[in-house]
């Protein structure tokens, strides 16, 4: 039976040592347990449906712990914490509640305040926000009136005097928010009067109040106690004190200090508490960011004083020793009392099983935290809960842990954006939105769930992808789908296209304006062209299908508009603020936490990590609508209230028997700066901390975790020397520099057959290789058609290749002035060669061969022409500067001179027209595009025989003897020998650098110091 009511409130504090769940059930059971109902009679109040699982679990230990077997539990109720989007029990929002209006549909009033701002501003003449721009202003109104609301701030209380005051001291913009959210926040509430709705914080303070007159009117015939409610709305105060009134009623508070000198209570400020008539007078910042803080609130709201609250009597499974408690108690004293540090006693600072760990970089964290839960599960029935706020940190350690085949759950959630259903939308979205760009096109064909209900169809699916993949790296292509459709023909995938064009049927040709409804519609018909039933299957399906059909219905009725190019980052945004949690399955010693999640847990080991700055605590970011100076004066707690409830999440997590504080050196985003919360452990502790407190072991072991017992051998500088039957290759006139210059990547290319993969959509412009391609064939249909039509101007011409082959827009912008410009300079060269020297073009784009001491030799010269005297002339177009004449004496540029073997030794010839071209060069040039040396604009030629007055280069009658000795050479020592082709043989070769990676050249260049290679 139920202990003797003593007269006043029964609010009791559970220490942070004590472990508040199990602590709570210990004492509960024997107070309130009854023959034959067990606790079924009791109702316990939660903060939220987490809470209440993690009050279950602590019931099922203690039944387990005592051997009683089968317990009854008692009702328990979520108070609905507005954080974590929760709704109110039905005991506190009961069917017959019909007096108290309904709440409004929150998607609902995101869209109508996202309309009533743009018709404010229009009214007022500001310019329009883009949508997505807009909709996030929505978002930001409905939780800054949310806030007002739990604080119980009416609309009006925006224009009163405390209020007026402040306007004239704040900067322009704050003027223009706080003007524009009074307007829409006033519309709102004569539009939810007309409708008969309030919002869902009023319907949840008007609930509280409903119920705690109910049960001061005539209390409950069974008791109720409130655990570990910490929020300190003026409403759920209200009713806490009513429940720690009631005759069979408590109230349990998670870690309110009671320890704490009287002096130091009393820094925190009045907390809330009416001394002037303008209202609630607050804190200050360095008080509102103090874990006690919030509970003082609490505690004023109620009519509580300190001293009533009584220490709970029992303690938990896994807590700690006292001396924690004390400890934790004076690492958080406020600024002036912390003073008292230097006299501290030894059993005040004593953080006896808390330890300290610092990894260089967060994915070390997260590698470290994994090795500690896999240490701690040796020990049987050891329970390990990992705390964060850092989201990417949990998943890191989730994916380390299952190294070890350790099911962490993160009971946090993921975002929708984030998860297979969620990225496959968002994927959709963004080629709705910015059209087929390639690659998202291939995101989104080669996401998981595309195809992946027939395995068989799967694998055909991602055969034709990835030969489309293939054809589409390099330069992005134009806008379009023409560009597709082409890459797709070459890669030979028609039939996979047909499929894939089909899929993409709905996601193209989307005006520029579209309802939201309709546009959520085509995207979900395409999802499941795409997936079929998997987009909407497993929780993140599910989640999904949900926040589309509140979406689209809401938006359908509000008849919301949206531009096509803001839809993918709306939906971004509306999907980021959906959590989609795992089921069950996990490790049952073993869960990730957030903060919120992780209130009233407990565990044996604890590990709170990224104890950094702007991840624990997050930045107190300042209310983007009103200004601070404004909430002071509407008596709303400032942004560092927040940093206060970080601190007491962080207190609670330190009361367990084991704790490890964890923090990275640096993240994703660089250098990191250690916690305030941190900082002040380490300052406690002082010269005990690296004699008792500093983790040493984790980190000596993790660079052994992934390394072999024996050290690796240093690599070697690579020189392969394969068999004579796989050196017997062809040798292409471009690929000659390679051999001599570094033999290596002639082997890789030529022998191992291994090319570069573009990446897909490459910068056009910083891609010479896009403009070398399209000068080479514009100017070989050029001369093409100007064997029908003499007459046809360069210039003119060039502009309408680039239209016909849709040459990606920034690539026109930047490049085609330019190279029309030196293209044009190139028509009036040859134009002046043939009426002054008879020099005619007599092949452009031609492919020649030749064999060359058994080796074939093979390449495709840009342009042969005919001069006057017969003889030929080879011409080389480069986009940039054409190689230097002490290139080609060392032996590094051949391909001239390769070609003009070819014209002397063997033939040229057009497959199509049948075209042969056989002969004596005596003419070398280069044709550049680039800007003129001597001279303006663009466009020049240069030979790298030595002429006229040059001092440097071959001799003409020694050009070709030349290049047919290297040739010679080279054929002797590498195709028809046995020499090694060892990387990187001549330092000065100033050649490509694709295949440095595959030589890992930075393992062993460092420590080359012989010019000749050990072989």
């Amino acid at each position: 039976m139920a202990e003797p009511r003593h007269i006043g409130p029964l609010v009791y504090s559970i220490a942070a040592h004590r472990g508040f769940a199990d602590a709570l059930v210990a004492g509960l059971v024997p107070r309130y347990r009854e023959p034959g109902f067990g606790l079924a009679r009791l109702t316990l109040l939660v903060p939220s449906s987490r809470a209440a699982r993690t009050l279950s679990e602590a019931f099922i230990r203690h039944a387990g712990d005592t051997g009683e077997g089968g317990v009854l539990m008692p009702r328990m109720i979520a108070v609905g914490d507005l954080d974590l989007d929760e709704k109110l029990g039905a005991a506190l929002d009961p069917l017959g509640a019909a007096d108290i209006p309904p709440a409004c549909d929150p998607v609902a009033r995101w869209l109508t305040l996202d309309r009533l701002i743009a018709e404010e501003r229009e009214a007022e003449g500001t310019e329009p926000l883009p949508g997505r721009a807009r909709l996030n202003l929505a978002r930001e109104m409905a939780r800054t009136m949310d806030r007002l609301l739990v604080e119980e701030k009416p609309p009006e209380e925006l224009w009163a005097d405390p209020v007026l005051d402040q306007l004239g001291n704040l900067a322009e913009h704050w003027k223009r928010a706080i003007r524009l959210f009074a307007r829409v926040n006033t519309r709102w509430q004569v539009e939810l009067a007309e409708r008969g709705e309030v919002d869902a914080a009023t319907r949840r303070n008007l609930l509280f109040d409903r119920a705690a007159r109910r049960w001061r009117e005539t209390p409950p015939p069974y008791p109720i106690v409130a655990a570990g409610v910490t929020s300190a709305a003026p409403a759920l105060a209200r009713l806490l004190k009513v429940v720690a009134e009631l005759p069979e009623g408590a109230v349990v508070l998670p870690d309110l200090d009671l320890g704490m000198d009287d002096a130091a209570w009393a820094e925190l400020g009045l907390a809330g508490a009416s001394e002037e008539p303008g209202g609630p007078v607050f804190a200050s910042g360095d008080a509102l960011s103090h874990p006690q803080y919030h509970l003082k609130l609490l505690l004023n709201r109620m009519g509580v004083n300190r001293a009533e609250v009584q220490p709970w009597h029992r303690r938990g499974i896994a807590a700690a020793e006292p001396a924690r408690s004390r400890a934790i108690s004076s690492l958080f004293l406020p600024p002036q009392a912390s003073r008292a540090w230097i006299d501290l006693n030894a059993d005040r600072r004593r953080l006896s099983g808390v330890r300290l760990l610092a990894s260089a970089t967060i994915e070390e964290e997260a590698q470290a935290i994994a090795l500690l839960v896999r240490e701690a599960l040796e020990q049987p029935e050891k329970r390990i809960a990992v705390i964060t706020a850092n989201r990417g940190l949990a998943r890191r350690v989730a994916q380390h842990c299952e190294r070890w085949n350790i099911a962490a759950d993160d009971t946090a959630g993921r975002p929708l954006a984030l998860t297979p259903a969620g990225r496959l939308f968002g994927l959709l979205a963004e080629v709705a939105a910015n059209g087929p760009d390639p690659a998202n096109l291939v995101a989104a064909f080669g996401h998981p769930l595309v195809r992946g209900h027939d395995g068989g169809a799967r694998r055909d699916w991602l055969k034709g992808l990835r030969a489309f993949d293939r054809r589409l790296r390099g330069p992005a292509p134009a806008p379009g789908m023409e560009p597709l459709r082409k890459a797709a023909a070459k890669a030979e995938v028609a039939e996979w296209w047909a499929e894939a064009e089909q899929l993409l049927a709905p996601l193209l040709d989307w005006p520029r304006e579209i309802p939201l409804a309709d546009a959520l519609t085509r995207l979900s018909d395409a999802a499941e062209g795409f997936a079929q039933t998997l987009v909407w299957e497993r929780e993140d399906g599910r989640a999904l299908g949900t926040l589309i059909e509140e979406l689209r219905g809401q938006a359908e009725a509000a008849g919301t508009l949206v531009e096509t190019a803001d839809l993918a980052g709306i939906l971004r945004d509306a999907m980021e603020a959906v959590a989609v949690r795992p089921g069950y399955g996990g490790h049952p010693r073993v869960a990730i936490y957030g903060l919120l999640e992780a209130r009233m847990a407990r565990a044996d080991l604890v590990i709170c990590g990224g104890l950094n700055e702007g991840s624990w605590p997050q930045p107190p970011g300042a209310d983007a609508l009103l200004a601070p100076a404004i909430l002071r004066a509407l008596g709303v707690p400032g942004a560092e209230f927040r940093i206060g409830l970080a601190a007491h999440d962080l207190a609670g997590a330190m009361g367990a028997p084991e704790v490890v504080l964890s923090r990275s050196l640096r993240d994703a985003e660089g250098p990191t700066l250690p916690s305030r919360f941190l900082l002040r452990v380490e300052a406690l502790l002082g010269d005990d901390l690296d004699k008792e407190h500093r983790e040493r072991a984790i980190p000596a072991l993790l660079p052994h975790l992934d390394r072999l017992r024996s050290p690796a051998p240093e690599y070697p500088r690579p020189a392969p020397d394969p068999s004579s039957a796989l050196r017997d290759v062809t040798i292409k006139v471009t690929a000659l520099d390679r051999l001599l210059g570094d033999p290596y990547q002639f082997y890789a290319q030529a022998i191992l057959d291994l090319r570069q993969l573009q990446p897909l959509a490459a910068d056009p412009f910083s891609d010479p290789a896009l403009r070398g391609t399209l000068v080479h064939d514009l100017l070989d249909q050029w001369h093409r058609a100007t064997a029908s039509d003499p007459g046809l101007a360069l210039a003119p011409f060039a502009a309408g290749y680039f239209q016909d082959e849709r040459v990606h827009p920034l690539f026109r912008a930047l490049w085609q002035p330019r190279l029309i410009a030196a293209l044009e300079r190139f028509e009036q060269w040859i134009a002046a060669d043939a009426a002054e020297k008879g020099r005619t073009v007599l092949a452009t784009e031609i492919s020649g061969e030749m064999v060359f001491e058994g080796v074939a030799v093979m390449g495709r010269a840009d342009r042969i022409d005919r001069l006057a005297d017969g003889t030929l002339a080879i011409v080389d177009y480069k986009t940039g500067a054409p190689p230097a004449k002490k290139q080609v004496t060392s032996g590094y540029a051949m391909q001239l001179g390769l070609l003009g073997l070819i014209a002397q030794a063997g033939r040229f010839a057009n497959d199509k027209t049948g075209q042969v071209v056989t002969g004596t060069p005596t003419r070398f040039e280069y044709w550049s595009l680039g800007k003129a040396k001597k001279e303006d604009g663009f466009g020049y030629q240069e030979t790298p025989v030595k002429e006229g007055s040059a001092k440097t280069g071959l001799l003409q009658e020694d050009y070709l003897n030349f290049h047919a000795d290297r040739l010679a050479e080279a054929i002797r020592l590498f195709i028809k020998g046995s020499k090694p082709f060892i990387a990187r043989e001549n330092p000065d070769y100033k050649g490509y650098n694709e295949y440095d990676q595959l030589m890992r050249l930075e393992e062993w260049a460092i420590r080359l110091t012989d010019p000749e290679p050990k072989t």
